[in-house]
């Protein structure tokens, strides 16, 4: 069992607090992704769990014990690093072996452990390599494996990523969350790339200036943000944010984005409306909740010349106007050209947020 648990963690340099009363319960076998824009903490966050750096305030218990007296080489903790860290002079069956070579394993249990990790990682023909003489991916393979080696009880990836190319990305992503699921290694990973933090996390942390914004499923984050932080941070593209007034019609409400461009919305919004007691919002929508609007003129569009069109294989994404912001709508291939006049476009106003415009807080 590894289970993970931080309490009020805090982390500050001199005056300025870098991390802000982090609490996180990490379940055995989960895979939790930190996320966040650079400086947020989430990489010094990820220091303290392995003890290299020390927290200012709070606790960080191990299986229910205190870690906060306990040296880094003792928490039983492998680390894998952005910038690989290999030794420059040994080859790849060395770097592998040398953590079990410090441990005083003898030279037959360190070759069939090399072996076995060489092969799970499908490096078994550059073992007499040097670094030097390794791609970018393959590199960080051997970097994996040296943690892997180690058998530990909780794996830390710090933005491991980040130096390879935008292919090798989505490959090594994807190599990665599989041996986590093949061993159930517990796993905190860091990362700047919201799309890594989707594609690989049971669960997401999403942090901002050293606070946690959000805790959830990738789901979760995606369909609930808790405020427009969230919302526009993660998903690609990103959620459009538009300002707009409510207006009562009726039974229902108006969102009356300015330039003759309203929308009304479901009556089954009206009570999370009322409850919120305010007359101007921030919209957020996803570029899937807008699209080409077809047939009968409804109450949920708006018209728009088209700015400019994304061709991206499978769907296009078109820039559009609405009140004094752009925002981007999913349509087929094709469906428009950049410079269209006066299209119409729907919005799902069933799945479309509404944020305090001053707090950023979700509304509805």
């Amino acid at each position: 069992m590894a289970e993970l648990t931080l309490r009020a963690v805090q982390k500050q340099f001199g005056g300025v607090e870098a991390v802000k009363a982090v609490d996180l319960d990490v379940d055995h076998g989960e895979f939790i992704v930190l996320v966040g824009p650079s400086g947020c903490g989430k990489s010094t966050l990820l220091r303290m769990i392995a003890g290299l750096e020390e927290i200012t305030s709070g606790e960080i218990k191990l299986d229910g014990h205190s870690l906060n007296q306990v040296a880094p080489r003792d928490r039983d903790m492998a680390m894998v690093f952005q910038d690989y860290a290999l030794y420059p002079h040994m080859t790849v069956a060395e770097n592998l072996g040398f953590a079990l070579k410090m441990r005083a394993l003898s030279p037959e249990q360190i070759d069939a452990k090399v072996s076995e990790v060489a092969k799970m990682l499908e490096l078994d023909a550059l073992l007499e390599r040097k670094p030097r003489a390794l791609s970018g991916g393959q590199r960080q393979r051997v970097a994996l494996g040296r943690a892997l080696i180690r058998d530990p009880k909780v794996f830390l990836f710090d933005e491991p990523l980040s130096n390879l190319d935008a292919k090798l990305r989505v490959g090594m992503r994807m190599e990665i969350r599989k041996l986590q699921n093949a061993l159930g290694t517990t796993s905190i990973y860091v990362t700047h790339d919201q799309i890594e933090a989707m594609t690989m996390a049971d669960r997401i942390v999403v942090l901002k200036l050293g606070e946690v914004q959000q805790i959830g499923t990738p789901g979760d984050i995606y369909q609930r943000p808790v405020n427009s932080f969230v919302g526009t941070f993660i998903g690609s593209p990103p959620m459009s944010l538009v300002p707009a007034t409510l207006r009562r019609d009726g039974d229902a409400f108006l969102l009356d984005f300015g330039k003759d461009q309203t929308i009304r919305l479901p009556v089954s919004r009206n009570e999370s409306i009322e409850r919120a007691g305010v007359e101007h919002v921030d919209v957020g929508m996803r570029a899937e909740h807008l699209s080409i609007a077809d047939g009968a003129k409804g109450s949920d569009e708006f018209e728009s010349d088209v700015v400019l069109v994304e061709e991206h294989g499978a769907d296009s994404i078109a820039v559009v106007t609405l009140g004094r912001r752009e925002v981007m709508a999913r349509i087929r291939p094709g469906a428009a050209d950049t410079g269209d006049k006066g299209m119409r476009f729907r919005i799902d106003s069933e799945a479309i947020h509404l944020f305090h415009p001053d707090t950023g807080v979700r509304l509805v």
